[in-house]
């Protein structure tokens, strides 16, 4: 029986794909994962990595675990949209899970860095990004020290390299300040949806925003 309103042959529209950064600290991983479970039609593009496989985890559902042999053999293979190195391990993101994601018609999330973010936009120009920010550099160290497992050293480097990450914020299309974690939701939901254009990132009154967060760093 034919769908009404749609031919049953007709090719879903293709999905957009959306990078989401930020700095350790401003809430990235607990905003996706809220906003995944609200939003059916999203998915999350499932990484390439050659660590290994802790027992809580599923092959194909958190990670593709491979050999390190076998991921260099999907670079020199151009596969990877992204790809890293991250201490001892190896990331990256298969062009083919993405496109086969876009293509059923959901959108795709990619939540990485702002280095892994540039290659995307080499390798899909099209794609949209978004850089999410906390409040202020206070309220960043508050929360890394809300952590309470790492030393005073451990913490001192991430606010370094937060303050960073912070600083390639520009380069992203759209803006979202993490102040409160339901409105900051609600303005990531509005961004992907196509509802909301107040957040991007050539505007006046949120570039003025972005540096005086950046401008919020005690200054030694």
């Amino acid at each position: 029986m034919q769908e009404r309103g749609r031919d049953r042959n007709e090719k879903p529209t293709r999905g957009r794909l959306w990078v989401i950064a930020a700095p350790s600290g401003a809430g990235k991983t607990s905003l996706v994962r809220k906003l995944l479970e609200r939003d059916r039609q999203l998915r999350f593009s499932i990484s390439y990595t050659t660590r290994q496989k802790r027992a809580s985890e599923t092959d194909g559902r958190d990670y593709f675990f491979v050999k390190d042999a076998e991921f260099h053999e999907l670079v020199a293979k151009n596969a990877f949209l992204e790809h890293a190195q991250v201490f001892d391990n190896w990331y990256g993101t298969s062009r083919e899970h993405v496109e086969q994601l876009l293509d059923s018609g959901h959108s795709v999330l990619l939540e990485i860095d702002w280095q892994g973010a540039r290659q995307v936009r080499e390798h899909a120009p099209d794609a949209e990004s978004i850089f999410i920010l906390p409040p202020n550099v206070p309220e960043l160290e508050r929360r890394l020290r809300g952590r309470a497992t790492d030393s005073e050293a451990t913490i001192q480097r991430r606010l370094r390299d937060s303050l960073a990450d912070m600083t390639h914020w520009s380069e992203f299309n759209h803006v979202i300040v993490n102040d409160d974690f339901e409105a900051a939701l609600g303005r990531l939901e509005a961004v992907i949806g196509g509802r909301e254009q107040r957040h991007r990132s050539d505007l006046p009154a949120v570039r003025a925003s972005a540096a005086a967060i950046l401008a919020s760093a005690p200054h030694s």
